[in-house]
């Protein structure tokens, strides 16, 4: 018990104050520059001086830098109209185009500001250059942005965290239940008692687990009932795949469960080593913050952390309308997490007759 009392909540301490920031830093920034002017290259420059942004790559076109923003690989687009220089210095005035992924509204708002700034730090400095060539006045000269926010035009709060939330639900109860009960077995004496039946090991597993798989969904459905009738998130895409995804990520989290009641002998043990993992798990997922704030020690972390990969997929089919195909990678990652931990699981279950 000492060292589930003391080391535990250091290492989260250490762990968690360097990776849980509300920061939003490394932001992935891509642009469409139709005009191709020594004033649009100077205002990309711009941003990538800037510590805020990771300037990904330039779209040739809307379309592709629209199936970027789907697919998570770009947070924020910007575009320069054609004639953008030439409307600037003749009419005093210009806009830019900006596409923002707003499915995290208090982001998008950060974000937001972040391009004002440097959109009117850029605007102050070219007004002074222009004075240089010209006697006219040029008090009325101004850049201006028209944002479009993505997934989240509102920018709710709620519509970003209810998807997680639900998440956190479905993995907390889970695998509570699940690390638990075997060891509730163990603590009253019937475990010994089914080790000497002829039911075979994975039998026993088997009929052990079910249960809270069928509850894991139960909790889900109930979830997205609450999140549509109360909260009124969108669903905008395949319920079907959110059930087939949850499937296989229970599995992931049942397996979890059994192998820690398999190195602890009451369930008061199983409870904290439960937390501790679901602490650490739960706040490197990005339900609160994002992952790309996080420094790279921190963002490796999360690669072998399953609840990022749910949160991902339940955003992403929820929220942004994401197919089988847009999900593959993270199902092919929870579904290697699955028979990893429940090999281990099964591995580590001893049964003598």
């Amino acid at each position: 018990m000492l060292p589930i009392i003391f080391v535990l909540p250091l290492i989260q301490l250490i762990i968690l104050s360097n990776a849980a920031t509300f920061d939003v830093k490394n932001i992935k920034f891509g642009y469409i520059d139709k005009d191709h002017s020594t004033t649009s290259r100077a205002l990309i420059e711009k941003f990538k001086g800037s510590t805020y942004f990771n300037l990904i790559t330039d779209f040739p076109s809307q379309t592709l830098a629209n199936q970027a923003v789907l697919k998570g690989e770009i947070d924020v687009v910007l575009e320069v109209p054609s004639y953008f220089e030439r409307d600037f210095l003749k009419e005093k005035n210009a806009s830019l185009g900006l596409t923002i992924n707003a499915i995290d509204g208090a982001a998008a708002g950060l974000e937001n500001v972040y391009i004002t700034q440097i959109i009117n730090s850029f605007n102050m400095n070219l007004k002074v250059d222009v004075t240089h060539f010209s006697d006219r006045q040029h008090s009325s000269t101004q850049i201006t942005t028209i944002p479009l926010f993505w997934y989240n035009k509102s920018l709710n709060y709620k519509t970003y965290m209810v998807p997680g939330i639900l998440v956190l639900l479905v993995t907390m109860i889970t695998l509570f239940l699940s690390g638990m009960n075997i060891v509730r077995e163990k603590e009253i004496g019937t475990l010994e008692q089914i080790n000497v039946t002829p039911i075979k090991k994975s039998q026993f597993i088997i009929g052990k687990l079910f249960p809270f798989w069928v509850i894991g969904l139960g909790i889900l459905t109930v979830g997205l009932l609450i999140s549509k009738i109360i909260f009124n998130v969108p669903m905008v895409g395949s319920l079907l795949l959110m059930y087939f995804y949850t499937t296989i990520y229970i599995l992931v989290v049942l397996g979890i469960g059994l192998f820690i009641s398999n190195f602890t002998d009451t369930q008061q043990q199983a409870m904290f080593i439960a937390w501790f993992f679901m602490v650490i798990f739960i706040l490197m997922s990005g339900l609160f913050t994002p992952i790309e704030s996080m420094p790279k020690w921190a963002q490796t972390i999360t690669d072998f952390n399953p609840i990022k990969y749910f949160v991902e997929v339940m955003r992403m089919v929820m929220l942004k309308g994401s197919g089988f195909i847009d999900i593959l990678p993270q199902l092919i990652k929870t579904l290697l997490f699955a028979i990893v931990m429940n090999g281990l699981a099964v591995w580590s279950y001893k049964k003598t007759t």
